[in-house]
């Protein structure tokens, strides 16, 4: 039902102070970015060590639906979990009565859902239905189709590895870790 988290969303009243904490002092990358001049904000999603993924909120001026969350306190805004199936996933919370709001299908790019924190211990969940690739940086993504990659440098091996939340996975191995996998995969081919 649930793949994984996908983000944690924090609304900022300083942006420009907020992106220099993530980026300059933690060493978050840009992933990717956008402006909702319905809703009046900007996101942008910066990527940390391991493909965990902060999104910053920043309202665009007077009407935003940030207005409101930003006047009473800053941080945590929602918690955007991924799913394979929106529909099903819609399904389920009407049948255990969990109530939704804000269902939408922005063609087949993004469908989401929201749980109103009352009906979530205090938390804005949102559900969605993406896929992961298309909101990475190119840099961080596998080449369509491919599932793993090698290189060789030195005398150090990197194995890359297509994550299932999105992007890619490096792995580094000198010669005798490289050779010990080796052995493990043909014996598991041979059984």
């Amino acid at each position: 039902m649930i793949s994984r988290i996908d983000h944690i969303s924090l609304a900022v009243r300083d942006f420009d102070k907020a992106y220099e904490f993530f980026t300059r002092i933690l060493g978050a990358t840009k992933a990717s970015h956008a402006r909702d001049k319905y809703l009046k904000y900007y996101w942008e999603i910066l990527r940390l060590g391991d493909l965990s993924r902060i999104e910053l909120l920043k309202p665009l001026g007077e009407g935003s639906f940030l207005s409101n969350f930003l006047k009473k306190r800053e941080g945590v805004h929602h918690i955007t979990l991924e799913t394979p199936d929106i529909e099903r996933t819609r399904k389920m919370l009407e049948d255990k009565n969990i109530p939704y709001f804000d269902y939408r299908v922005l063609g087949d790019a993004w469908k989401e859902l929201f749980i109103h924190p009352r009906d979530a211990f205090g938390v804005l969940i949102q559900i969605a239905e993406f896929s992961p690739d298309d909101w990475l940086a190119p840099s961080d993504v596998m080449e369509k189709g491919k599932k793993w990659g090698v290189s060789k440098k030195d005398n150090k091996y990197e194995l890359i590895f297509k994550h299932p939340g999105g992007g890619k996975v490096n792995i580094n191995m000198d010669k005798e870790e490289i050779s010990k996998l080796i052995n493990d995969l043909k014996n598991l081919i041979d059984v």
